[in-house]
């Protein structure tokens, strides 16, 4: 783990300083190929190109040439006045302004066309003087050559010639001299060296005030210090370290007076490490809800599920670096437009190619979302009946009554039907049964009570709906339905009480005198004694009396009958290894 976090921190940091090699200044292979189109020498195609040109000049010290990326008002026509004007202006942005960081400029000819400004006007900045502040702002003209260029507006530039210069900065009063008397760049050495200063400063400070908050907030929060939580604050930490001393660096810049040039420098570097921040945050909550989700599968004995959550995690760290990447190359104005066209068409052909795999993958996520089966369960899939062993990220593995394993992908798992047998909340117990037509409709009375008492009076059978129903005659028999719901443990459990409740029912089948048909033709010699006259009798007789007490539970039983017999019969049966003494 360790190697990959360096890996990532190497990866960044190496973008950081080839991204610090391309700060405006520097032409890319891009902006050469769009000044050769544009024809315009000093690049003022596009309201970038107008204020890296602006910041290069003032940079190299070279006021006329500055001068030729403003449209100065038609009063201010000597070059003097226009360098004047140039030094104003430089004047304000150092002490009391402010612009955009390069990769917020647009650098299209036409200028931004998604803000509130009329076309052919950009905002790039503000200067905040006098108690007012005011807009700079570039706008579309057309130079003496015929050339759509943009430039500072006229507007902008009379609004700062009437505002007073500004007293020195602070940082050109703290300065000793002979730091001032050397220029780097267009700006006094010193304020370099106060540039990088503060980019330590910065995160000194940054790490001391979010030391305190963290300290605060476990203080006096007591869920601060135990998961989830604590993970989400650790991931916390580096992330908004960096993106504070990112703002502190901004705002002691600007405090201390810094030159617009080193700002304007070191925009582009202040945008990356503020993406640098935002991705470590994504990166460190993906790798802590990663782990989280892992404990708690783990926990819950869901293997499949730690593979998928292991699956994701890898994944969106990929894609969060993706996004670094991509991000970081648009702050150093690298248009990324051609080279994400290239992996959208990459990224179909890959998708078709691997249409099975990731048809398995998401039917492994819907098997873990849904949860239709887990490990253990008995179930039926398909025609396959048997054990799940193991459900992997491409397919779920089943133990079948055979003890054969069977392999299911899992696109055609998740879409299939699927029984689940664990799930059953009551087992079923239904069966027909067909006696011979030499029964009599008294006996086929007696049956129908006494089946059903054995159905009432059993403590393992559900009252509702329990019965016994006489549903027709067959080709050699009548027929008989009985139709109920056990309370059993397991399979085998169920297996054991239908047995006896089928045991039990031979029984009252012998008691009435009757029999069981069988779908064959039956001879009958002389030696055949037929039906048992005696229970024969016998049923008919209680039958009766049935009949003359008005106890007959034909076509049902009455609320009192079925209360007397509910659990009146010993489960297990007498004799039976288990049964009550």
């Amino acid at each position: 783990m360790r190697i990959t976090k360096n890996a990532f921190l190497f990866i960044f940091l190496f973008i950081s300083f080839f991204a610090y090699a391309q700060l405006p200044g520097i032409s890319t292979s891009e902006d050469t190929e769009k000044e050769e189109v544009s024809k315009d020498m000093l690049g003022r195609n596009t309201p970038r190109g107008t204020v890296v040109g602006f910041i290069d000049a003032m940079s190299a010290g070279n006021y006329s040439n500055a001068a030729r990326y403003l449209q100065f008002p038609k009063a201010v026509k000597s070059r003097e006045s226009r360098e004047h004007l140039v030094k104003v202006l430089v004047n304000l942005l150092d002490t009391e302004g402010d612009i955009l960081p390069y990769s917020l400029i647009s650098n299209k000819p036409e200028g931004k066309t998604d803000d509130d400004l009329e076309t052919g006007l950009d905002k790039i900045g503000t200067i905040n003087a006098d108690g007012e502040s005011i807009a700079i702002f570039l706008v579309k003209t057309t130079s003496s050559e015929g050339l759509p260029i943009w430039l500072f507006s006229e507007e902008s530039l009379i609004s700062i010639d009437s505002v007073a210069l500004a007293p020195s900065p602070l940082v050109e009063k703290i300065l000793p001299g002979f730091l001032k008397d050397h220029n780097w760049g267009g700006v006094p050495a010193g304020q370099w060296i106060v540039a990088s200063l503060l980019i330590g400063v910065s995160f000194m400070l940054a790490w001391g005030i979010s030391l305190l908050f963290f300290t605060v907030l476990r203080a006096l929060w007591k869920g601060a210090k135990h998961e989830p939580v604590s993970g989400v604050i650790n991931a916390l930490k580096l992330p908004l370290r960096l993106y504070l001393a990112v703002l502190l660096f901004v705002s002691l810049s600007r405090t201390l007076g810094l030159s617009i040039i080193i700002r304007q420098k070191f925009s582009a570097l202040t945008i990356i490490v503020g993406i640098i921040a935002i991705v470590l945050l994504l990166w460190k909550l993906a790798d802590f809800l990663g782990k989280f989700s892992q404990e708690k599968m783990l926990i819950r004995g869901n293997a499949a599920g730690v593979s998928i959550v292991l699956f994701i995690q890898r994944a969106a760290k990929i894609a969060v670096v993706i996004f670094g990447i991509i991000a970081i190359l648009g702050a150093i104005g690298i248009d990324v437009t051609t080279g994400l066209a290239a992996l959208g068409i990459g990224g179909i052909a890959l998708a078709l190619g691997a249409q099975k795999t990731i048809e398995n993958f998401v039917g492994s996520v819907t098997l873990i979302a849904d949860r239709p089966i887990r490990v253990g369960d008995f179930c039926q899939v398909g025609q396959i009946t048997g054990t799940v062993e193991k459900i992997g990220i491409r397919s779920t593995r089943i133990r079948t009554l055979d003890r054969t394993l069977v392999t299911i992908p899992n696109g055609a798992f998740s879409s299939d039907t699927i029984e689940n047998y664990a799930f059953r909340d009551k087992f079923r117990f239904y069966s027909i049964i067909n006696f011979r037509y030499e029964t009599t409709p008294d006996q086929l009375r007696f049956l129908l009570s006494e089946l059903r008492k054995v159905l009432y009076a059993h403590p393992k059978v559900y009252e509702d709906p329990a019965r016994v129903r006489f549903i027709g005659f067959g080709s050699s028999s009548l027929d008989l339905e009985i139709f109920a719901y056990l309370n059993a443990i397991n399979y085998d459990h169920f297996l054991e009480i239908r047995e006896d409740l089928m045991l039990r029912m031979m029984d009252v089948v012998e008691q009435s005198g009757s029999d069981f048909a069988f779908p064959s033709q039956t001879l009958y010699f002389a030696k055949d004694g037929g039906l048992d006259k005696n229970r024969s009798q016998e049923a008919e007789e209680r039958v009766a009396q049935w009949r003359t007490n008005k106890e007959m539970s034909i076509p049902k039983f009455s609320r009192e009958q079925i209360d007397e017999l509910r659990n009146s019969s010993k489960y297990p049966p007498e004799g039976s290894v288990g049964a009550e003494s």
